[in-house]
Order: C-alpha cells, then sequence, then structure tokens
C-alpha cells in the first residue's frame, strides 16, 4: 500500500519537476491510501492557488484511492510521533497512517528523509 504526502499530491497536480517520481504511487489507485488531512491540505492549497473547480476534481482523483478517517486510535498514535519525532500535526497524522497501514509514505519532504517506510525524493 502507499501514501502520498500532501506536498507529493501538489506536485503530481501542478505537474512539477517531481510529478513523474509520485505517479506510480498515485496512478495505482487500488494501493493508495488517502488520509483525509491530505485532502483538506491539498484542497485548501489548490483553492489558493486556482480555483474551485481545480481544487475540487484534485480531491475526486484523491478519492479514487481509499480515504482512511482519522480516529482516536489513530489521533493518540500521531500525537506520539509528533512528540518523539518533533512533527508538525499533519506530517504527523499522515505517518500514523501509513504506519497503521503498513504502507509506504511517498514524500518529497526532507523530515521524512531517514525514516522507515518512507520513499524520499529531493524536492527540486
Amino acid at each position: 500500500m502507499n501514501i502520498v504526502d500532501s506536498s507529493g499530491w501538489l506536485e503530481y497536480f501542478g505537474e512539477g519537476k517531481n510529478a513523474d517520481f509520485f505517479a506510480p504511487a498515485v496512478e495505482k489507485v487500488d494501493q493508495l491510501l488517502v488520509p483525509t488531512v491530505c485532502i483538506y491540505e491539498v484542497f485548501k492549497r489548490m483553492m489558493v492557488l486556482r480555483e474551485k473547480d481545480s481544487a475540487l476534481r484534485a480531491v475526486g482523483i484523491m478519492s479514487l484511492g481509499q480515504v482512511i478517517e482519522l480516529n482516536t486510535q489513530l489521533a493518540l498514535n500521531a500525537a506520539k510521533i509528533s512528540l518523539d519525532l518533533k512533527l508538525a500535526f499533519a506530517d504527523s497524522i499522515i505517518l500514523a497512517t501509513a504506519r497503521a497501514n503498513n504502507a509506504i509514505l511517498w514524500t518529497q519532504d526532507e523530515h521524512f528523509k531517514e525514516l522507515d517506510g518512507v520513499k524520499y525524493f529531493k524536492k527540486p
């Protein structure tokens, strides 16, 4: 299973230099998990960068994967991860979701670079 973090989704939708790195994970929807916090972050950022229709299309594409809701256990695990690794709220939820589902986290965010279960590609 795969999880693409919010920066990866934005890179993919924006056809950035690292879009091809994220394409295999994004396009294998039968192996794709999507934390709801990624939907929040991508929708919000796309509303700023583009317009509502583009943001809604992005959410539609993201929803082709299995959307993972935040629940109590995931929130507790994320809080512990946040404290242990000094990660921000959304990043800790994304990582906790990946770990809970034995998924590979695809990212270009450097603070994930050295962690197990992470497929990191340097940001251009």
